[in-house]
């Protein structure tokens, strides 16, 4: 593993060493509509490169955070499951740290309220803080109290200021997103009260690695996380890891959980657990990289092999799903509307629009059943069960779902054996 001439984003080490190039992509949420697609449309480096001497795994801030979360696509209430796992999420918290009518609660990137509007129901006081103004207002029409803004230390310090210091700070899949993160740390910091609770969800390194999901690399992941590195990135700003917990959301990940240093005590013993199995597993030093860029490159070959057999065979294959992990997956696999004749997603606002780069169109839902087609890519693999059952109707004509990571699967379903009904 080469070094390269870039710093680091959190320690400022010089020479970071490569993990995995996938060559040049769009942005994975600048959806195309009709009118774009003549005119140019930009694409950046996707390198993935890890720290030495801190371990931290990221890319270079090719993008600017105000460019993609300003307008965003991404809607999490689209998501029953993920619905539920905020909703568990609101209730574990509300118990383990006696959340009442005199709590304060802080989500920071809260998206469209999905998961505050749980806390609202239990009469506790909350904010929501979220960049994306289209998002924000589906929040406000949903009753949740959201102000639009980045997170930053000044941030932090305005809205403790006015609305006094959190009991809670929630920042579920927004540490990677952010490519400042000495600052959005000390916003966490500036947020949470001295004997305060920070809990974040962030996809887990580990689980990444091993299991090969390099289509969660994209440009608003901007850093990617062992539970080691995230110690040290809360450490800069005096936060310290009491807890964690390893979630099975997004392929596998972790909730962290810290405290200001001062009222933090020992760290529980899953603290060691899971840093003890980064370690087994290499990643606690640059051996556990090794090998994962030829994974990669044995992924895409599968999954082209496969679309260039069905199409030479005349079977129809079309997609379900338009997440951020699947453009990367297309577009570094180069699959075009050739191959893949569309996707379909259920967000409206995607209807109509093109994916980027790769240029598939995206359409409603029901043109699967309406089309029939042979097999159905399943981009969101992440929402494995879900989407199994929500698209167990292919089996009505045969049809069959189609995974490509951790690898190449077709799976054959079968329909629900209807209950025998006694005649009397």
């Amino acid at each position: 593993m080469p070094a390269e001439p870039l710093s680091c984003r959190l320690c400022g080490a010089p020479g970071l060493c490569s993990v995995v190039d996938l060559g040049a992509s769009p942005p994975c949420e600048s959806f195309l509509a009709p009118q774009d697609l003549d005119a140019p449309e930009p694409a950046y480096p996707l390198h993935l490169r890890i720290c030495p001497a801190c371990l931290l795994v990221q890319l270079p801030p090719l993008i600017d955070p105000v460019e993609t979360f300003t307008e965003y696509a991404y809607f999490s209430s689209f998501s029953h499951s993920w619905l539920a796992h905020a909703a568990e999420f609101v209730g574990t918290a509300a118990a383990r740290l006696g959340l009442g009518p005199d709590s304060f609660v802080v989500e920071v990137a809260s998206n469209d309220g999905y998961l505050l509007r749980n806390v609202v129901a239990r009469g506790v006081r909350c904010l929501g803080i979220e960049p994306s103004v289209n998002v924000g207002e589906a929040a406000r029409a949903a009753g949740v109290p959201t102000l639009t803004a980045f997170l930053s230390a000044e941030t932090g310090a305005a809205v403790r200021a006015e609305h006094g210091p959190a009991d809670l700070v929630v920042a579920n899949n927004v540490y990677a997103h952010i490519p400042d993160i000495l600052g959005f740390t000390q916003g966490l910091r500036a947020l949470v009260a001295d004997d305060g609770w920070v809990s974040i969800e962030v996809q887990h390194l580990l689980r990444l690695v091993e299991l090969t999901q390099y289509d969660t690399i994209y440009h608003e992941h901007f850093q990617y996380y062992t539970l080691a590195t995230a110690q040290r990135a809360l450490a800069t700003a005096g936060l310290a890891v009491t807890d964690v917990e390893l979630l099975d959301t997004h392929g596998g990940s972790l909730r962290v959980w810290a405290r200001p240093a001062e009222a933090a005590g020992e760290p529980g013993p899953r603290v060691a657990e899971v840093l003890a199995r980064e370690r087994a597993a290499g990643l606690h030093d640059l051996s556990g990289y090794h090998g994962f860029a030829h994974r990669v490159g044995e992924i895409r070959l599968a999954l082209l092999e496969f679309l260039i057999g069905a199409k030479r065979r005349g079977e129809r294959v079309v997609g379900y799903g338009a997440p951020g992990k699947g453009n990367t997956l297309l577009n570094h696999c180069g699959i075009r509307p050739d191959l893949l004749e569309y996707t379909v997603d259920r967000n409206p606002y995607k209807h109509g629009r093109f994916t980027p780069g790769t240029r598939i169109p995206i359409l409603e839902p029901e043109r699967i059943a309406a089309d029939r087609p042979d097999y159905v890519l399943v981009l969101p693999w992440n929402l494995r069960a879900e989407l199994t059952e929500q698209l167990r109707y292919v089996a009505e004509w045969g049809g069959r779902l189609v995974f490509a990571i951790p690898e190449l699967e077709i799976v054959s379903l079968e329909l629900p054996v209807p209950l025998a009904v006694e005649v009397n």
